[in-house]
């Protein structure tokens, strides 16, 4: 199975240069809890909203003011939308992440699978469980 075959392709973007207003009210008006951070077509970040509170907020900074570049995750683990699914849980098990950012062959972003696409996918139970224990292995430890 591909990634493209359980992405969620109708996924919302921010850029760098937005304030964490911008990507908060982004989050709470369609129910999500990240966004890639892309400027001009290519992926530069992913912004959570555990990044948002933990990163700024509780650091004092002012939302209105701090830019999303300036808080969001550099380190974006990326796969292609015609890669194995395999890959991509290997990827979230190894990187201890709940989510994947799909590019097409060029690069752009193409989809998003979290630990709930996989999940939900035709997938051994045990092996979508053993993602999720190396995932919240990490969460534990910060």
């Amino acid at each position: 199975m591909k990634t493209k075959e359980i992405m969620r392709e109708d996924i919302k973007l921010i850029h760098p240069e937005r304030t964490l207003t911008e990507a908060a009210k982004k989050m709470q008006q369609f129910d999500i809890g990240a966004l890639p951070v892309v400027d001009e077509d290519k992926v530069v970040g992913m912004i959570t909203d555990r990044d948002i509170l933990v990163r700024a907020v509780a650091e004092g900074a002012n939302p209105d003011q701090t830019k999303t570049g300036d808080v969001m995750t550099k380190e974006v683990v990326t796969v292609y939308d015609d890669q194995d699914v395999e890959e991509a849980k290997k990827l979230m098990k190894e990187n201890q992440i709940r989510r994947l950012v799909i590019l097409n062959r060029d690069n752009q972003v193409s989809g998003v699978i979290s630990l709930g696409d996989l999940a939900t996918a035709a997938f051994d139970r045990e092996d979508s469980g053993e993602v999720l224990e190396k995932v919240s292995e990490a969460e534990h430890k910060k």
